[in-house]
């Protein structure tokens, strides 16, 4: 009896220690498949008849454990209609060398699908549905990614003749119009034109033009810096906008870079209005010359030249003057002096000299 009740004690003893020390096993955890979990943030873009696809490699299966090792991963495309499997691929990525780790600035994957002719229409409604599928190392995947669509249109060619010309005012950008139009709601066109310095990664847009039936078109640039060499390209937006719908837009394919170094060489205009004016009765004798101030953005200052009879011009301020006007102190009693002005830029740029004006010191 005695030895009952002390086996039954210990019995209890284990129940309200949860069987921890007592040898008895939990219930076992069933092994882990490791199929990683389906790709969530798929992006297409399209570039002509490219299909850009990028989207982050899976870190953790679909138990929450780290996956162990990643296997192919599938690319699926349909044309028409939504995406509902994929019993053909059309492309594979080999299983990675390393499996990634969860951390911030995981890897991304990238596939580049280039669209057959055959699977272009002119019908605005019709989409392309693309999706991935991760598999582990036995070829086993949770399932499709996110879908994702780009339309169908055809991608208009960009222009053939795109010119870059450096200019006072600017730099020209121009370029002969397309035959096509710009289409009926809920399709158009739009030229777009880049620009990107050289030794930098980022492209800015300079600016866009819509379809129209204009022969060519012009484009002026004014956000350039002077004195760096940029590349200018040319490219036509498709927009496509249904009923209801987020506007989509795509690209196509770019017209050849064309390098240029935007220098200038352009000098300032000529001053106007230059007037002489004789002073200094009863004392020194000087003249004043005034003239309308130039409005170049970029204006250095002014020049001074002088001449008597038929003699050549000689500049007689030693630094550049930094307001339209000057007094000329070396004067001398019964000479005729004829003056003249020009504009400086601050790359050194120097205009034509002014129309000359005379005075008389008596």
């Amino acid at each position: 009896m005695k030895l009952r009740h002390h086996l039954g004690c210990w019995l209890c003893a284990c129940v309200v220690a949860g069987c921890t020390a007592c040898g008895v096993p939990g219930a076992p955890k069933p092994p882990s498949l490791n199929l990683p979990q389906p790709v969530s943030d798929l992006r297409a873009i399209r570039k002509g008849d490219a299909i850009f696809l990028t989207w982050t490699i899976p870190t953790r299966a679909t138990d929450s454990a780290a996956v162990r090792r990643i296997g192919a991963t599938r690319v699926c495309r349909s044309n028409g209609q939504q995406i509902m499997g994929c019993p053909s691929a059309i492309g594979e990525i080999a299983a990675p060398a390393a499996t990634p780790t969860a951390q911030p600035g995981s890897p991304r994957a990238r596939y580049t699908d280039t669209l057959p002719k055959a699977l272009l229409s002119d019908d605005p409604s019709l989409r392309i549905w693309y999706a991935v599928s991760v598999a582990n190392a036995n070829g086993r995947s949770a399932g499709l990614s996110n879908i994702v669509t780009v339309p169908a249109l055809p991608a208009p060619p960009p222009p053939t003749d795109f010119r870059v010309q450096v200019t006072a005012d600017g730099v020209l950008l121009s370029w002969s119009g397309s035959a096509q139009s710009n289409g009926t709601t809920p399709v158009r066109h739009i030229y777009r034109v880049y620009r990107r310095e050289e030794g930098k990664t980022t492209d800015t847009v300079v600016g866009e033009m819509p379809f129209g039936k204009l022969r060519s078109y012009l484009l002026l640039d004014h956000s350039f810096e002077w004195e760096k060499t940029y590349f200018y390209r040319a490219t036509v937006v498709t927009s496509l906008r249904a009923t209801g719908q987020r506007e989509l837009q795509f690209e196509s394919e770019d017209t050849a870079q064309v390098k240029v170094l935007v220098q200038d060489t352009f000098p300032p205009a000529a001053p106007s209005g230059l007037q002489a004016v004789f002073s200094g009765a009863g004392q020194q004798p000087f003249v004043d010359l005034s003239w309308a101030p130039d409005t170049d953005a970029d204006l250095a200052g002014y020049n001074i030249y002088r001449r008597e009879g038929d003699g050549e011009l000689s500049k007689i301020n030693s630094e550049l003057v930094k307001t339209p006007a000057f007094r000329d102190s070396k004067v001398v009693s019964r000479h005729t002096y004829l003056y003249a002005v020009s504009a400086v830029d601050t790359h050194g740029n120097e205009s034509p000299h002014s129309t000359e004006a005379s005075e008389e010191v008596p």
